[in-house]
């Protein structure tokens, strides 16, 4: 059984030796602003959410869409808090107050990890591997070294996925770097693992929480926590969700969904009815007449102000379903037992309006015509930038490829005498890009775009 005490924790990352520093801020309030003040958090701005980049509609981006989840994420973890310390008042003197700035923190982190164009980027990196022009790789040995990738670094990259790469991004030392990267605490690190196990154990779903360069350091964390660790096969890593995933994922699970409901409406591939249909749903028939009488005496016009109005309602409404379903599973939670997501243990009337959205979502919104068309695009560029990047990193001598490493920050280990760690550095370098930015470059290589003269 985990226990709070140790679970929460301001260790951090790579000044485990060192004393903390001291201000009016928390430790976990100084990880939220060490976030937003980062360079690959301003850069969500311009990485795809759903849609396309605005044009002339405003539509969510990776970076609105992670403010909207660390807000969600705080009231969360401030009300499952409040409600805890009435059964565990023993805990008020410890770092248990600070739940809602723990879980805003990690949401703000949970998509740092994501390269341009959304999941099409994930998928294209992970197939140039498995199926496309780099599955050559899996059986490469250096000449001169006998240097190789071992079946686990192998399932890193036949995996890529952007939640692994968000741990990767924050703990990893990079050149000229500190030690620890981000140097966040323990428990705010721990809290973005969504999947706290190895990629060899991502199977067919292809989810997993860390890469095999940041094993031990995931290990460390855990066991420091007290995380329990579950039996898996030799070789493999498997340990229970840290308890405070469940509310960083219930932050991002009630936003996209609901906000991307939103989106949909302002682009016009849901009308205001079907709109106020799938909002209305989330309420009883006495609390709906009650939305519906308030709006009314409102006198609100804009059928914009309306759904914005449903939607803060449908936020709050999930919102305190999914305290009130953390409280209720507390003890399965910290025996690491619990399953299925808080959004699949609601009540019965907004689990079933829930699932109507994500339904909607996956036959009118997610299969629309534009964001296919960014899904294709995103899939062809970033294959391409993999591809190019590879071969001038496995052969680094030829003219055209000094030419593409001279690109590359020296943060990167692009040169490194190791066959992961030069791939590896390709896809830190790929996988920070904005979707302008891997564009840019893409247009740019092909020599259908060129530098002002």
């Amino acid at each position: 059984m985990m226990n709070w005490t140790q679970l929460l924790s301001s260790k951090r990352l790579g000044l485990e030796s060192s004393g903390q520093q001291r201000d009016d801020r928390t430790e976990f309030q100084r990880d939220y602003d060490r976030l937003i003040f980062s360079a690959p958090f301003r850069r969500l701005q311009n990485k795809t959410q759903v849609f396309p980049l605005p044009g002339s509609i405003f539509v969510h981006n990776r970076l609105t869409h992670s403010l909207e989840v660390s807000s969600v994420g705080r009231s969360l973890g401030n009300d499952v808090s409040r409600l805890l310390l009435e059964r565990h008042p023993e805990l008020r003197e410890t770092h248990f107050t600070e739940l809602g700035s723990i879980v805003s923190a990690a949401c703000l982190a949970h998509d740092l990890g994501n390269p341009p164009f959304g999941h099409s980027g994930e998928r294209a990196i992970a197939t140039y591997f498995s199926e496309g022009a780099g599955s050559w790789l899996k059986d490469y040995v250096e000449p001169e070294t006998g240097d190789r990738l071992s079946p686990e670094q192998w399932e890193d990259l036949i995996h890529f996925e952007g939640n692994a790469n968000a741990f990767r991004l924050l703990t990893h030392h990079f050149d000229g770097r500190r030690k620890g990267g981000f140097v966040m605490t323990y428990s705010t690190l721990a809290s973005i693992v969504k999947y706290p196990f190895s990629s060899n154990l991502a199977g067919d779903h292809q989810k997993f929480g860390f890469f095999t360069s940041e094993r031990e350091d995931y290990q460390r964390i855990a066991d420091e926590l007290g995380i329990i660790r579950h039996s898996s096969p030799e070789g493999t890593l498997c340990y229970a969700r840290f308890p405070l995933v469940y509310l960083v994922e219930a932050a991002d699970d009630i936003c996209y969904e609901i906000m991307d409901i939103e989106d949909a409406h302002k682009l016009k591939i849901l009308s205001t009815a079907d709109t106020r249909e799938l909002l209305l749903a989330y309420f009883t028939p006495e609390r709906r007449r009650e939305i519906e009488e308030y709006m009314a005496r409102l006198d609100v016009h804009d059928v914009n102000e309306q759904i914005v109005y449903l939607r803060s309602c449908v936020i709050n409404c999930l919102e305190g379903e999914c305290v009130q379903a953390f409280v209720e599973a507390e003890d399965e939670i910290l025996a690491g037992t619990y399953e299925g997501t808080l959004i699949q243990h609601i009540s019965e009337i907004p689990r079933a309006a829930y699932n109507t959205c994500v339904g909607k979502s996956f036959g009118h919104i997610y299969h629309s015509k534009d964001v296919v068309d960014i899904e294709l695009a995103g899939f062809r560029v970033m294959t391409e930038l993999v591809h190019l990047m590879v071969e001038a990193v496995m052969n680094p001598d030829r003219t055209y490829s000094q030419l593409l490493l001279n690109r590359v920050s020296r943060q990167y280990q692009i040169r490194a005498p190791r066959l992961y760690d030069r791939l590896m550095a390709v896809l830190d370098y790929i996988s920070g890009m904005t979707d302008v930015y891997a564009l840019d470059l893409y247009r740019k290589i092909n020599g259908t775009s060129f530098p002002i003269i």
